[in-house]
């Protein structure tokens, strides 16, 4: 989304999309919101009054994973911002009640809360995760093995992507992201028949992943294999503490 730039106060207004992954309190009403914005990537904003009654923003449309268009001050003095104008571009339907959805997007929050911290701005990776956010809120298809995919997806962006193997090869190198015929010498490797399920979400998508068999403590070992991987590839990548919840859901 372009940039549409105003003069107030010689300050610069900017209008971007937005994806909200936590807010605090700051003061007796207001909060600040962090927010993976289209245009300025990880930006932390000042929303002044958001929690009294009449608020113009309103602190319910900054929830996790809420879908924003916003209009902000942009300084590059890493100063907190602050956003003018704010809505729900497009209002999730179903996130936000149905207790499948709303603990994955608890789960893939914390994820992205972690991995975008200090993300600068990627048009791409910004419109993987918006899309992959309307398509869980859109879908009635069975969900357990969404996760998976999306978390294997978001690989591609932050450069440990699984390469490719033309072959079906019976071992995956967690270390080198690739897949081998020879067992490493260290434990951080998937075997059969993981590394056969492994491959199946690699190739599939949002809309054919349901059609993936596996036990629920194959979706838990494999879960816990991909979390190893985002750690060796990604520093002060550390526990998660909302993974019990998928374990509860998808046992």
């Amino acid at each position: 989304m372009k940039k549409l730039i105003k003069k107030k106060k010689k300050e610069m207004l900017n209008k971007t999309r937005g994806i909200v992954l936590k807010t605090t309190n700051y003061s007796e009403s207001s909060l600040v919101a962090q927010i993976y914005t289209e245009v300025f990537g990880m930006q932390s904003y000042l929303i002044t009054g958001a929690r009294k009654p009449k608020a113009k923003i309103k602190a319910n449309i900054l929830q996790p994973l809420h879908l924003l268009e916003i209009v902000a001050t942009h300084k590059d003095n890493g100063s907190l911002q602050r956003i003018s104008e704010a809505r729900q571009v497009p209002a999730l339907q179903e996130i936000p009640y149905d207790i499948v959805k709303s603990s994955l997007a608890l789960f893939l929050n914390e994820i992205l809360y972690k991995i975008l911290k200090e993300q600068e701005n990627d048009s791409y990776l910004f419109e993987f995760i918006h899309h992959s956010i309307c398509w869980l809120d859109e879908t009635h298809l069975n969900l357990a093995n969404f996760h998976l995919v999306f978390l294997i997806k978001l690989t591609r962006f932050l450069g440990f992507y699984p390469a490719e193997s033309k072959q079906a090869l019976p071992y995956f190198n967690l270390h080198e992201a690739t897949f081998s015929n020879s067992l490493p010498e260290h434990p951080l490797v998937l075997q059969e028949p993981h590394t056969s399920i492994f491959r199946n979400l690699i190739e599939s998508e949002y809309s054919n992943c349901d059609k993936i068999k596996m036990t629920s403590s194959d979706r838990q070992f494999l879960l816990e294999k991909v979390l190893d991987f985002y750690r060796l590839h990604r520093t002060n990548f550390k526990e998660i503490k909302s993974l019990y919840i998928l374990e509860e859901i998808f046992r």
